[in-house]
Parts: structure tokens; sequence; C-alpha cells
């Protein structure tokens, strides 16, 4: 008969916990937090010290149930929530809900699950946290202070269903900015000069460096003028030659906020799979033969720090796939962000032996994906620095002594990079190298090319860019992106363009209605601070409610003057010129999670809606319709504007012009490396200018 109950999140965990523990324990799960703050009510006393009204959450009183009366049977019971502040909430909560003793040893926490961890940390239970609770409270409450006093100043004033939160307006504020700068960004024109040239076979490129070996910039067709003019009909021979040997070491292995952007770049991962692929990781996979064991330690973490039982079984693993020499010896020094943690380990396989290969059969295909990029990455981290060899080479030319540039390199030692290479938000040209050269050689000048361009406005965000961002002004924690994201986009506030993200024209609204009256809520430092508060009250140095009281003291005054000077704000839909097919009355633009789509202006009495659809000018090839764009839950597809009569659907957009080989439609086929237009029936393909 047992004589311990064990209580995690989920039902995954606790079928790899169970049976790892064996007959002696029951594992059950509480499917997350059982008690919270009611959704219905603010749920805080501002007369009383900011204390919290907890209430069982709806739909778990069966569940708290079957705890309790399972807790009568057993001697022990141990809450092994997940080592953050949320587990160790839901550890106190339930504590105090199972009338445990207030010193009982009843923590259970661990950074992996697997059976000697799992063995390991049923060694030496710990009390309830009481300070890392307490961080958790004051963060919750904070939060909820923020969205249930301003949402229904937003509701009131502009209209229903808007809401403001602390972490989610900053986020906001900072796509907003952006768009901004987006906006307001004036180009100026600059030129580029490239001479083409050849060895013998070899072909290479030299740049236009500067004059005088001063870096100088080109900005109209005049100076490229006088430049081309200075040095024409002049030989072309190397002036300097500089050779030398880098190192290049491994990225670190991964945090939260890193292998979301990695698993964006690599993966098109949005954050919310990363971190639902990661958690399935996590609490386990069945293996067969090996059972229930969890792959990866535990996936919410700012730190970058390995167990030396790791970087030994990896080493080992080095030694014999690739050899001594690939073991590495030094490592990139470990950047802590702002405000890092650094409370627990990198994410990282629970063992490198557990390769992705030995992995296929049990993983589904995201899975697979995202274990790999893990196993890779941790792997190259504790692999030797590659080696490259670089060449400069200088050429200068006329009277004012125009320097031209040409650099290359090539990998003389692959180390690390066997395995794994970090992906990068920017696209960078790869050097080739050159070939063999020397000075007061006289190379072959194929031709001169003079280039304008135009200086880009900064980027929008990319998922990636964002939790970077975010990560680096210290705003949110790596358990908090994710839903960050999540929230704006669900609110309409921004919408995913390009996979970059736009402020819709309510996301502006509100973060100017934010930045007027609550201008501190949205302000990145502010909010940086703010989580800096928190860590001291998890480290004892600052009572909760002390923090509370001196943020809603300024916050209360800021909400008395909203109420009095904001003015109402009607938002009224704009009109389009489609009649509703089932009433006859105008229909009007809405927005949506996946954009602008079309209601009816009769609405409640009228619920007709359709989606907008755009025209791309290309005939169906079955019925000869039009192909219109759609918004699907994942990506844009294509599809006929005669659907459901016809079928016809593409993820790749369709080109307004035929294959030049068999007449059938040619799309536009989008990858990493660019874009290709290909028939969707022969082999014909070209490259997309």
């Amino acid at each position: 008969m047992a004589d311990s109950l064990v209580i995690v999140e989920s039902p995954a965990k606790a079928k790899t916990i169970g049976k790892y523990l064996g007959k002696k324990y029951i594992v059950k799960a509480s499917m997350g937090h059982v008690i919270d703050l009611p959704k219905s009510q603010l749920g805080v006393d501002l007369e009383h010290e900011f204390s919290p009204k907890y209430i069982t959450i709806r739909g778990k009183g069966d569940i708290l149930k079957e705890l309790k009366d399972a807790k009568k049977k057993v001697k022990n019971v141990y809450l092994a929530a997940d080592p953050d502040r949320e587990g160790e909430a839901i550890a106190w909560h339930l504590a105090r809900a199972l009338e445990l003793g207030e010193h009982d040893k009843c923590r259970v926490e661990f950074q992996e699950i697997t059976k000697e961890a799992i063995k390991e940390a049923f060694k030496s239970p710990r009390e309830v946290h009481k300070n890392l609770v307490d961080a958790q409270q004051a963060r919750r409450i904070l939060d909820r202070l923020v969205g249930y006093k301003i949402s229904p100043l937003l509701w009131k004033k502009v209209k229903k269903g808007l809401s403001a939160g602390r972490v989610q307006s900053s986020a906001l504020k900072i796509i907003y900015d952006r768009e901004q700068e987006i906006k307001n960004f004036i180009p100026e024109e600059y030129w580029s000069v490239i001479l083409k040239l050849a060895k013998n076979k070899d072909t290479f490129e030299a740049k236009f460096f500067g004059y005088e070996g001063k870096k100088t910039e080109l900005h109209s067709e005049e100076e490229v003028n006088e430049l081309l003019a200075s040095i024409k009909g002049l030989p072309i021979i190397i002036t300097d030659i500089k050779k030398s040997e880098r190192n290049k070491y491994p990225s670190l292995p991964f945090t939260t906020s890193s292998l979301q952007q990695e698993a964006a770049r690599k993966l098109n991962f949005r954050t919310s799979k990363t971190m639902s692929i990661a958690q399935q990781l996590y609490e386990g996979i069945d293996l067969g033969k090996e059972g229930t064991i969890g792959l990866i330690t535990y996936m919410r973490t700012d730190s970058t720090r390995v167990a030396q039982s790791a970087q030994d079984e990896t080493k080992q693993y080095i030694m014999n796939q690739f050899g001594e020499k690939y073991i590495g010896t030094t490592t990139k020094k470990e950047k802590k962000g702002k405000n890092a943690q650094d409370a627990h380990e990198a994410v990282r396989p629970t063992s490198v032996m557990r390769t992705p290969n030995d992995l296929k059969s049990f993983l589904s295909k995201d899975q697979l994906k995202l274990y790999k990029l893990i196993w890779e990455r941790f792997v190259a981290s504790q692999m030797s620095a590659a080696t490259l060899d670089t060449m400069t080479v200088d050429i200068v030319l006329g009277s004012k002594k125009a320097v031209f540039r040409a650099t290359g390199s090539k990998v003389k030692f692959e180390g690390y990079m066997k395995v794994y290479q970090e992906g990068t938000d920017d696209k960078k040209e790869e050097d080739k190298m050159l070939p063999s050269l020397e000075v007061n050689e006289k190379l072959k000048l194929n031709d001169i090319e003079p280039n304008q361009h135009f200086t880009q406005p900064p980027p929008r965000y990319s998922e990636a860019r964002l939790v970077k961002t975010l990560e680096e002004l210290g705003i949110g924690r790596p358990s908090t992106y994710s839903p960050t994201i999540e929230t704006i986009l669900k609110r309409g506030y921004v919408k995913l363009e390009d996979k970059k993200f736009v402020p819709t024209e309510l996301g502006v609204l509100v973060i100017q209605l934010m930045d007027e009256f609550f201008p501190e809520i949205i302000d990145a430092e502010f909010t940086a601070q703010m989580e800096n508060q928190l860590d001291h009250i998890e480290d004892g140095e600052v009572p909760w409610k002390e923090v509370l009281k001196e943020f809603y003291q300024g916050f209360e005054k800021r909400l008395e003057h909203a109420e009095k000077e904001m003015e109402e704000v009607e938002i009224k839909d704009e009109v389009s010129d489609e009649l509703c097919e089932k009433c006859g009355r105008p229909m009007v633009y809405k927005m949506g999670r996946f954009g602008k789509f079309l209601a009816c202006s009769g609405f409640p009495e009228c619920r007709n809606t359709k989606p907008i659809l755009k025209t791309i000018g290309v005939k169906c090839p079955e019925c000869g319709g039009e192909i219109v764009e759609r918004k699907g839950k994942r990506k844009t597809f294509y599809g006929c504007l005669n659907y459901p009569q016809c079928d016809f659907v593409s993820w790749d957009k369709p080109v307004p012009r035929p294959c030049p080989k068999c007449e059938s439609m040619l799309v536009e086929k989008k990858s990493k490396k660019g874009a290709k237009i290909t028939c969707t029936k022969c082999d014909y393909q070209e490259e997309h200018q």
C-alpha cells in the first residue's frame, strides 16, 4: 500500500514520475493552479494591506476533493510542482488547502525528470520557500491591480473588451515606438563601387573602402563619378595583404530566451509552440523499453550553467565521436542578462547519449526538430573553437589614394561547427576564400560596378527580436515572454505581417492613452525596476506588501486623474462597399485575432461575418475563377474564390504568368536560402528577382 502522495501539475509529468517512484507513492496531477484570485472581481483588499482573496478555481473543486481524499490515505505528502516562483505558489496553495504544517518538509524540487534526479530530489525535501511565494504573490497582485483598474477605464472611455497589463503594455510600447521610427525615417543616399577582378580563372570582388586608409562613404553620383574618373585606366596592382588566423567560439547552451529566438529563426516556430513542445520534452516521452523519460532539463531559465556531470558525459561523447582535438578547453564567457536570476541550469538534454537519431521513432516531427536543436547547441557548446584563415587585400589607386578592399576566409579547423552554427536575424554575406595573391601582383579588371543604395529604416520586430529586446531591457521573465506575445495578438493590439509585428489602429490608440495617463506602466525602465523589486522580495530583502504600497500610492493618483480627464473615444467601424447577403445592410471592417474581417453592421440582430479576400491576378487552374489570398491560423495560403464549389488551394503564392515550358501554373517558393519560381507540374524553375 502507498504511504506517500506526490502532487505535480500535469498528467504527463505524473506518469513519468510515477514510474520512477514505485508502488509506495501515489502521483496525482493538480492540472496547474487549483486556487487563484477570482475572475469576476479585483480580489484584493485595498483597505487591509492588499490582502488577496483566494478561491478555488471554477472547475477545480473535484480535483481538490480528490487530492484531499488521497491525502487521508497516506502518511506523507510531497509537492513537486515546477522549480520556479509559479511552481512554488502552486505548492503553497496546495499545502494550505491540504492543511499541511507550515514547516513540513513537503516541497520536492528537480531540474530534470530522470530516474536519478527524481530519486535524489526525494532524499532531501524542504519547506515551501515563502519568499518565493511572496514574490509570485506580489507579481500576481501587481498585474491584477493594473489590469483590473485600467481595463474598466478603457472599456468606459474607448470600447469593451480592451485590456491593459504591466508587461504587455511595455511590449506593445516597444512595437509602437519602432513603428514610429519607421514612419519618421528619412532615407539617405549612399553608393558602393565594386571592382570585378580576376586572376587566371579565379574571380573575386574588391569594394571601395575609403581614401588614404580611412573609411569613407559615397553619398552622391557626383562623388562616385569623381572616384571613377580618378582611377580610370590605372593598372590594378595589389598594395597590401594581411593574413591572420582567428578562433570562432561556440554559442553558450540555451536559455529560455535564446531557445525561443533560435527556434523562430531555424524552425519557424512561434514562441508559444516552442514552449509547448519543450514542456512535453521536459515532462517525459515514452521511449519503449527504456520507459518514460524527461529528455531535457527545465525549460524556463535565464542561466547557461551546466552541471559538471553533464559536462563530463558530453566530453566523453565528443571524444568517442570526433576525437580529443574537438573537446572544448575554453568556452565563451557567459553574458548575464539584465536581472538574470540564474536559478536553474541551461536548457540541455538530460543525456547527450540519447542522440536525435536514436529518438526518431519516439518523437513527433516537431518534437524531434526542437530536441535536435537543443541537443546540437549543447554538444557544440562543449566543443573546441573553430579556426578560420582570413585574408584582407588592399588595392590603392590614384593620387587621392582610393582604397579598394577584398576580404575572404575559409575554415581551417571546423571544431564545434561540425555539429552546429547559430542562426542570425540579419543576413550577412559569407566570406569566400580569395585565390592565392601576392603584393605588387597585377590583376585583370573585368568590370567596375557602381550601385546606388538608400539607408533602410530599422526593421520591425519579429518574435525572436522582440523576445531578445524584452530580455535585454529586463521586462518580464523567461516564463512571461510567450504569454505576453499571445496576449497582445489576441487583444488585436498588434498583427503579424510577414512574421513581423505591426501595431493595429486599436493598439496605437490604447498605447497613446496609456502614454498620456499611465506613462510609468509602459516605461521599460520602470517595468524592469519592478522586476528587480520582485527579486528583492524573493531574496527576503523587502516585504512584498511594502512594494505594493509604494506602487499603489502613485498609481491611485494616476487613476483618479485619468477618470476625470480621459475623454471618451468613439471607434467607428469603417464601412465597406459590400452589402450583407443575409440582410442587405452594409458590411463593416472589424479587427480580429488574425487581422481585419467583414461583419454585418446589423449586429447583434445579424451575425454574418466573412473574410476580406484579396485577389492576386491569377486564374484558378481548375475552374478559371479568381485566386484569392486567405488567412489561416498558422500562415497565409491561396485558394479559389469559388470555394466550396472549387477546392483548389496552394500554400505557395501563384505567379501571374504560365510556365514557359509546359504552360502550367508557376508558384513562388520561399526558403531560408531565398525564393524561387517553380512550376507545379514540370521541373522548370528560376531564381526569384
